[in-house]
């Protein structure tokens, strides 16, 4: 019977079906490519010998070539073989948080002693990032976010696609291509009492300018005052100044005064482990009973997102952490590359003020991190690509992994070319 049914259905409404059926992507536009992705992408199609990518959010050595650190390899070949490919818990690799706290909150932090910090491994900062924003949907329904201007673009898409609403702050000074810092304040104070931010801990993305301590402290004081929540997103610890001490003062600084904090952090940048997506989120919470509940929460919203994280990327990150030769030797590469990095900003600078640019530079070398915000307009950008085949975004972001001494001077010419008529 039921085949019967069947047969009468295809021969009457076949047809029908067919066409309705085909119908239901037509709907579908292509997405809009991202802008540094299309960056690449450009570059590589180009056939130029003198071609100059400075748009890569990737470390590179100074023969523009891709690292791989001493320490991680190190690292894989200890745990090569040796263990199973089991899943990890929901929360992941147990060993990989612990010391990815310490690291963030210090080696001897009381919040951790007391076990007052809610934290999972995450894919990478973007899958931290987007728990928080997903646990901030679904516990604090009716809050929206303050997002700096400008702020990494895909920080948008991770609050929006979480629905969260989202509000900007002011952040960034085009003039003098420093912090805005008066009306970053002001920003703070009038925004709703009890307001989500999100803040850089260290090298802003995409300007590489960062509050100085002293402004740290009063930011702290501001949010105190509003009773505002701080998510840090710090995706450079230890990669800006080469010092994980130092490029955690603004969380730590934030702990001194009291706040309950939230922090995203990445080993993509500090270990060179981009494609592994190891990451944690954690949250400082009230007492124990409380960081358990969240940690909970947590797990539950990563559940039907992924349900377990990866377990290569942890086993290399616990392996280094916890082992002292191994983390003395990261500590090591990791100041090399932040020194080569700003390295490249001294003699980028240099090479522009020796071509006679009537225009100051001294933002590249008060900046800091692996993004460098020229001041270039959009117009400038193109100029660059199309006729010194130099790629970056049009917003003039250059990424000084990307600069070696071998194109300095070739980019810094060019820069003067599209600059020098003001």
């Amino acid at each position: 019977m039921a085949l019967l049914l069947r047969s009468r259905l295809l021969k009457s409404g076949g047809a029908a079906r067919s066409i309705s059926t085909a119908a239901w992507w037509r709907h579908v536009e292509p997405a809009p490519k991202d802008p540094i992705l299309g960056v690449t992408e450009a570059f590589l199609a180009d056939a130029s010998p003198s071609k100059v990518n400075v748009g890569v959010g990737a470390y590179r050595d100074d023969n523009g070539k891709p690292v791989v650190l001493d320490c991680v390899r190190e690292a894989e070949r200890r745990i090569a073989g040796s263990l199973n490919m089991e899943y990890l818990p929901m929360g992941g690799s147990i060993k990989m948080v612990e010391e990815t706290l310490k690291l963030a909150y210090g080696e001897n932090s009381e919040l951790i002693k007391d076990r007052r910090i809610a934290a999972v491994q995450t894919l990478s900062g973007t899958g931290a990032c987007r728990l928080f924003a997903d646990f901030q949907k679904r516990f604090s329904p009716d809050s929206q976010v303050y997002i700096p201007v400008p702020t990494w673009a895909n920080h948008h898409n991770i609050w929006r696609d979480a629905n969260v609403p989202q509000r900007t702050f002011h952040y960034y000074h085009p003039e003098s291509r420093g912090l805005d810092f008066a009306s970053m304040i002001d920003d703070i104070k009038n925004a709703p009492s009890g307001s989500f931010f999100l803040l850089h801990a260290c090298a802003h993305n995409p300007t590489g300018v960062d509050p100085s301590e002293e402004q740290w402290k009063e930011i702290s004081y501001q949010f105190k005052v509003k009773g505002h929540f701080a998510l840090f997103d710090m995706a450079y610890q230890g990669f800006a100044s080469g010092d994980p001490e130092r490029d955690a003062k603004s969380i730590r600084i934030f702990l001194e005064d009291g706040h309950m904090i939230g922090c995203a952090q990445s080993y993509a940048k500090n270990m060179g482990l981009y494609g592994q997506r190891v990451g944690c989120l954690s949250m400082v919470c009230e007492d124990e009973k409380q960081a358990v509940a969240v940690k909970s929460q947590l797990q539950q919203l990563a559940r039907p997102m992924y349900s377990n994280p990866p377990v290569h990327g942890a086993l290399i990150v616990s392996t280094i952490l916890g082992d002292p030769d191994l983390k003395k030797l990261w500590l090591k590469e990791v100041k090399g590359m932040a020194d080569r990095i700003i390295g490249m900003r001294t003699a980028l600078r240099e090479n522009l003020e020796n071509l006679g640019s009537p225009l100051p530079w001294e933002h590249i070398t008060k900046q800091i991190g692996m993004f460098c915000y020229s001041g270039m307009t959009p117009e400038q950008v193109d100029r660059l690509t199309n006729e010194f085949h130099i790629y970056l975004t049009r917003n003039g972001r250059i990424s000084m992994a990307g600069v070696t001494t071998g194109n300095v001077g070739y980019l810094a010419n060019a820069i003067h070319e599209v600059t020098k008529s003001g």
